[in-house]
């Protein structure tokens, strides 16, 4: 449980700075920040298919990017804390 919380924070830390940088350095890179894509993509997926279909696209700069870290930090955590059970139960099995 510890593991997978701390996962997802630093997983919305990760994010937070990639956004950052991707919106502060947009013009001068000609786009997104090489990797940013890859960086939030769990973020990402709740936007599209959790967010999106709740919201309309015209959400604010703020609540969309809460709602972008948000589902970053829930994707990642509910994901390492599946990967943490399962091998905790495959340990536990006898042979």
């Amino acid at each position: 449980m510890k593991l997978a919380l701390y996962s997802g924070l630093i997983a919305a830390v990760i994010g937070l700075i990639a956004f950052t940088l991707s919106w502060n350095l947009f013009d001068v890179l000609n786009g997104p920040l090489p990797g940013y894509r890859v960086l939030l993509f769990p973020g990402n997926l709740t936007l599209t298919y959790i967010w999106h279909p709740l919201f309309s696209e015209e959400v604010n700069f703020w609540p969309k990017l809460t709602m972008l870290l948000f589902g970053q930090f829930t994707v990642v955590s509910v994901t390492v804390g599946c990967i943490a059970q399962a091998s905790a139960w495959f340990k536990s099995r006898p042979d």
